[in-house]
């Protein structure tokens, strides 16, 4: 089993654009510990832009793109080389990984991302991973290293998920306010006052609970909980009650319809008749053209389309089988999305 434990930039850097050394070689000691104990672990660790940006001579955090693809470039080295020796001086060997969006957006690619990490953890390497910044765009990234890193258990099937933070988890509200309480369940976090990114980084609390939720809903329990201090990690990999947990949802759908749900982006929407939204929901049956009520988008064959009911109710997600220009005609006998090829909500 897999443990994934992902740090933001404001834990692994001091703001000056140095590596937190003490910090890092603390979570080391904590992923040393749960290796030992027969798991493998996985990092998921931004800080690349953090770095990279004093490196280039700028005094804060860029804002168009191709200045944060340089900064991320440079920064990417210091931040391997500190987590290489601060997982070294534990025993473990390590190895850099770099993902963009479209890298799990393909089945075939998102295969092959898994069996090289297979093949990394099944050799006793803790995989540090990052967002390739350097390539990606504004148009196609995982918008946070928090989403990557849920995305990054769903591709692993994790037993568990770790988002560490600067406070003791999700809090009532902002944790400086009087009365503000730390929230033990993910299901106490609806309606809580959780904030954004800072200056660092773009991922936030807001972020961090949107991650819990979708590798819970994937059938990983996940924890939100403070990156600081001795044995964190370890603790709650070994079942301590840490932060706020967010458990995992009863029955976990296929690796298929997971890529599906939570890795594939939507280049359209197809909205279906009452008879189809039956023939899908309560039959179980493929959608056929000649129930899509409306086509909306521009998209081929092999692209993922969101299945919507005429009310507006979104069903689920699917392979279209068939292009939106041909579907736009309702064309009878020719199939929109095969039973197979969808997931349902």
């Amino acid at each position: 089993m897999t443990v994934v434990v992902k740090l933001g930039s404001s834990l692994v850097t001091d703001g000056a654009g140095r590596v937190r050394r003490g910090l890092l070689a603390a979570r080391a000691a904590d992923l040393a510990a749960i290796a030992r104990s027969g798991e493998k672990v996985c990092v998921v660790s931004s800080g690349a832009i953090a770095l990279g940006t004093p490196l280039l001579g700028m005094a804060r955090r860029p804002r168009t793109t191709p200045q944060l693809q340089a900064a991320s470039a440079a920064g990417q080295v210091r931040l391997q080389l500190a987590w290489e020796a601060a997982l070294r001086a534990e025993g473990l060997r390590t190895a850099q990984v770099l993902l963009s969006a479209s890298d799990l957006a393909e089945r075939a690619s998102y295969v092959n991302v898994r069996n090289a990490l297979d093949a990394l953890l099944r050799l006793g390497v803790v995989p540090v991973i990052n967002e390739n910044d350097a390539t990606a765009t504004d148009e196609i990234t995982f918008g946070d290293n928090d989403a990557l890193a849920a995305q990054v258990a769903v591709l692993l099937g994790a037993r568990l998920l770790v988002l560490l933070t600067e406070v003791d988890g999700v809090y009532s509200a902002h944790p400086a306010e009087p009365g503000s309480e730390p929230l033990a369940s993910g299901d106490a976090v609806e309606g809580a006052a959780i904030g954004r990114g800072g200056a660092l980084g773009r991922g936030g609390m807001e972020s961090k609970v949107a991650a819990a939720r979708l590798a819970a809903g994937a059938g990983i329990p996940t924890v939100i909980a403070s990156g600081r201090g001795e044995g964190v990690v370890a603790a709650i990999a070994a079942g301590e009650a840490r932060g706020t947990h967010f458990a995992p949802a009863g029955e976990t759908p296929s690796a298929f319809r997971l890529w599906l749900r939570h890795a594939k982006p939507t280049a359209g929407r197809l909205v279906v008749d009452d008879g189809a939204r039956d023939a899908l929901v309560a039959g179980g049956g493929s959608l056929l053209a000649v129930g899509v009520a409306a086509c909306e988008g521009s998209f081929a064959a092999g692209d993922a389309v969101e299945l919507v009911a005429l009310d507006g109710a979104v069903l689920g997600k699917g392979i279209a089988g068939a292009g939106s220009d041909e579907l736009r005609g309702r064309p009878r006998g020719v199939e929109a999305v095969h039973r197979d090829r969808r997931v349902l909500y």
